[in-house]
């Protein structure tokens, strides 16, 4: 990778339903070690159902906002400043714990997973179990959508399918 300056508005964007992505560094350009998106979450919303990685670890960082997260079921709540560690084989998930907008910049390590992402934004307009989860596959993740409404009420969140 080159040296190189990511603005407050470059790089790739998508809309991932109740999630933005902004891709930041790609595994191609960090030599496959990590690769790093920005995550804005709306109020209240959940940004996934309960998922497991088989293949990277995820790092969370709190730029702004409240970050609600389940790691192996314990919930935490995390502020600007916090990490919060998601390691591979565990299930977890993430949301906007607050009335106010939440941003987080992600580091996937190693790379590759953000073309989870890239994937999705192609057909999130009318996500569904039968689009999502061939792509989930390809990608090492688990996704429990059972999940959605538990967590849904248990922390008064939404997500889009629950809309």
């Amino acid at each position: 990778m080159s040296a190189k300056i990511v603005g407050p508005r470059d790089g790739k964007a998508g809309d991932l339903g109740s999630l933005g992505v902004r891709f930041m560094a790609w595994a191609s350009e960090t030599g496959g070690g990590f690769a790093l998106v920005e995550h804005p979450i709306p109020p209240r919303a959940l940004a996934a159902p309960l998922h497991r990685h088989s293949r990277e670890d995820e790092y969370s960082f709190v730029l702004e906002g409240r970050m609600g997260a389940d790691l192996g079921g314990e919930v935490v709540v995390a502020g600007p400043g916090d990490l919060v560690f998601k390691p591979r084989g565990e299930w977890h998930t993430f949301w906007n714990a607050g009335d106010e907008p939440c941003r987080i910049l992600e580091i996937v390590s190693p790379g590759g997973f953000e073309r989870y992402f890239e994937e999705l934004t192609d057909f999130m307009q009318a996500p569904t179990r039968e689009t999502v989860a061939p792509v989930a596959a390809k990608y090492g993740l688990e996704i429990d959508p059972a999940s959605i409404p538990v967590l849904c009420e248990r922390h008064g969140l939404w997500f889009p399918a629950s809309r």
